[in-house]
């Protein structure tokens, strides 16, 4: 059912990276149960697939394509595909992201290439193939995840860190190029309940991530941030949103 706040939800099309797990996933099952038409993007579709299955028996509206966010005709086939199902484009979140930590002086620099790849390439391909659509129809809104990781940095994270701040800093080129017509949201989670520590390969920082995250969010406290952006009226512009435990948690 829907309720009163969900209105500005109702009927949006959001298209959703990285939607195969976690904040990806919660984001698109709490969207689609408020009414929007959401459009799954992910490289692994068995997942999407059984997702898309469980929203519909919901009586969600859903879509879903296999999605590199690495290959920018990938993201420009992404958004085209989103585009002819349902004729427009109103918000995109830019959610796909990678975390393998390690010290930089184990030189894992294949894990760099691919942390700027997915977090900085990514985010990029999908403003790159959104912008155009969203000019076009007059407005649109981008909501990029970023991570408490984009105002401060840990050792082994120094690399993950610096393609957060870059999310940060081209979200907020973003938003002064576009402020008339187009909305920009980062979304800047603290620890949350993820699958991104399963790519770090380097065992003291993975030994140390999982002491981090004894006291995590559920991605679904990340979904409702999410959903408080882009509910708001025309006219309001969330720029910034840091979501953390607070000390309740612990």
């Amino acid at each position: 059912m829907k309720t009163v706040q969900n209105q500005q939800v109702e009927g949006k099309v959001v298209l959703i990276t990285g939607a195969s797990s976690g904040i990806g996933e919660s984001t698109a099952r709490l969207l689609a149960a408020n009414g929007a038409k959401v459009v799954l993007g992910a490289r692994r579709e068995e997942r999407l697939q059984a997702l898309a299955a469980e929203i519909r028996a919901e009586g969600g509206s859903v879509e879903y394509r296999k999605l590199d966010v690495t290959q920018s005709e990938d993201m420009e086939g992404f958004v085209r595909f989103a585009e002819e199902k349902f004729g427009r484009i109103d918000v995109i979140v830019n959610n796909a992201g990678v975390m393998p930590l390690s010290n930089l002086e184990e030189g894992k620099i294949e894990e760099w290439n691919r942390m700027i790849d997915v977090n900085i390439r990514g985010v990029l391909h999908g403003i790159a193939a959104a912008l155009p659509v969203m000019r076009r129809q007059g407005g649109g809104h981008f909501v990029n995840i970023a991570s408490i990781g984009a105002y401060e940095v840990t050792p082994t994270a120094s690399v993950y860190c610096a393609t957060k701040y870059a999310v940060r800093a081209i979200s907020e080129g973003l938003r002064m190029e576009t402020r008339r017509e187009i909305r920009v949201t980062l979304v800047s989670p603290g620890v949350t309940e993820s699958e991104l520590a399963d790519s770090i390969s380097d065992e003291q920082a993975r030994a140390a991530m999982r002491e981090y995250r004894r006291i995590a969010l559920p991605a679904q406290a990340i979904a409702e941030a999410i959903r408080y952006a882009i509910s708001q009226p025309a006219g309001v512009d969330v720029n910034e949103l840091v979501v953390r435990p607070s000390k309740d948690a612990v």
